[in-house]
């Protein structure tokens, strides 16, 4: 396994948290999705980190990042805060990997700050919006599972996850604030993402969950086509955790995009 630390940085008076795997190949920024602290993602770095320098960012208001009461929760505060972190870090031009709200910050910080990204990768992030269909999981999934995880009370289990993964889920979805994930999935559906596409210039991958319903593969075609330097992969047999069901098929997809770092 490789070596995991954590580690703080401020940002516009933010402070973030985040963790970092391997020591060597393109650097990384992997941003997770809207319940799921970088440490649910430490699995992932560990084999990322076999070939890449990744940093694994808690988003504010998740894990042991700021939680205050009242800070913003758009995406463009989240895509903010990665810049922050990039530019204090000095990861740029970074590999930055979004997984489903992480991938719809990703996208709106490469069309806000290219000088700072030099690939994105879109793992299935909502492409709900304005005049568009809702996400699938409604906001009382979520909010559901933080209370009876802070009650000690056990959730359902995803088979495909495994003990661990599950065991991870359960002990830190307390730590996302109920107040930045119902904002978070509020904008989900106020913002739209598709806005961004055109303005992202830095190679591009979208990675396609082929189960759990969050993208079409009508929605696909369209998010590649709204994009200057796009491509796409899909996983068939894999829902929207990807990593989660199948971590050697994920890394696959995504291997080789960032190995031409």
């Amino acid at each position: 396994m490789s070596q995991q630390s954590r580690f703080y940085v401020e940002v516009k008076g933010i402070k973030l948290h985040f963790i970092q795997h391997g020591a060597s190949g393109p650097k990384l920024l992997l941003i997770p999705g809207i319940t799921s602290p970088a440490i649910t993602w430490g699995f992932v770095g560990d084999q990322l980190g076999r070939f890449a320098q990744v940093t694994i960012l808690d988003n504010r208001g998740r894990g042991l990042s700021d939680q205050r009461p009242g800070l913003g929760h758009t995406t463009g505060d989240y895509a903010d805060d990665a810049a922050g972190v990039i530019k204090a870090l000095g990861l740029a031009p970074a590999v930055v990997l979004g997984h489903s709200m992480g991938a719809r910050v990703a996208a709106r910080l490469a069309a806000r700050r290219p000088d700072l990204l030099g690939r994105c990768i879109l793992a299935d992030p909502p492409v709900s919006g304005p005049g568009r269909r809702p996400y699938p999981s409604p906001i009382h999934r979520y909010l559901d599972d933080i209370d009876a995880a802070s009650r000690g009370e056990d959730l359902p289990a995803n088979p495909k996850f495994g003990e661990e993964k599950n065991r991870m889920r359960r002990e830190w979805l307390p730590t996302c604030s109920k107040e930045a994930v119902r904002l978070s999935h509020t904008a989900f559906h106020e913002e739209d993402m598709h806005a961004d596409l055109p303005k992202i210039v830095c190679p591009t991958l979208l990675v396609q969950a082929g189960q759990g319903g969050v993208i079409t593969d009508a929605d696909a075609a369209e998010v590649v086509s709204l994009l200057k330097d796009g491509r796409k992969i899909k996983i068939d047999h894999v829902g929207h955790m990807m990593p989660h069901e199948d971590l050697d098929a994920f890394v696959a997809a995504v291997q080789p995009f960032i190995a031409r770092a």
